[in-house]
């Protein structure tokens, strides 16, 4: 049965424990990635199982206008925004920086200034190598500002399209844009630097 069709969200309505257990199943890995993007392990965990009961006691009210996977990742988030607010803390959608830091890596037409360098990862130092950059980069991510790190998990990580970005983040396309683009800039320094020195 299709996770997000009429008969299967019937069910849900219903509910069908084994259909809202289906659904857990299928959309748990990806809801707590999402809040990780925002909370530490321990936090996104919690914020996980609230919107799960969030989302129990209100699925009656789901009207179908998105889909289950986008509304129950708002749920998330919206979980995620309140336990940030306990904390003192809170995400802030100001995408009014100047510069841009990805201008220099292009010439005027759009083309690269200097393309990326190719790596070589068939010696047996390529592993090591690996790690090494895959622990600067979750280094980055966890320096890297809440708005910027949840816009690129939600779009680059996990593939959702724009719009619903926008409407699970209430914000605009362009704003999204600008917050993605920031992020991304950050890992291409962040590399960009791994390749020249061998650390973060």
């Amino acid at each position: 049965m299709e996770l997000d069709g009429p008969a299967f969200i019937a069910k849900l309505k219903q509910g069908d424990r084994v259909a809202f257990g289906q659904l857990v199943k299928h959309h748990h890995g990806y809801l707590l990635a999402t809040a990780r993007s925002l909370l530490s392990p321990a936090d996104a965990e919690e914020a996980v199982q609230d919107a799960w009961i969030s989302a129990h006691r209100a699925i009656g009210k789901f009207e179908g206008r998105s889909q289950l996977r986008t509304w129950l990742t708002r749920i998330v988030i919206n979980q995620a925004r309140m336990m940030l607010r306990k904390q003192g803390r809170e995400i802030q959608f100001d995408p009014t920086e100047d510069n841009d830091a990805l201008a220099h890596r292009f010439r005027e037409g759009g083309h690269w200034q200097q393309g990326p360098q190719q790596w070589d990862l068939g010696g047996p130092d390529s592993l090591l190598t690996r790690d090494e950059l895959r622990h600067c980069m979750a280094k980055c991510l966890d320096a890297m500002p809440e708005n910027q790190r949840l816009v690129l998990e939600l779009r680059d990580m996990q593939g959702m399209d724009f719009d619903a970005i926008c409407n699970m983040l209430d914000i605009s396309a362009s704003n999204v844009r600008v917050l993605l683009h920031r992020a991304r800039a950050r890992l291409f320094e962040l590399v960009d630097h791994f390749q020249e020195t061998g650390e973060c």
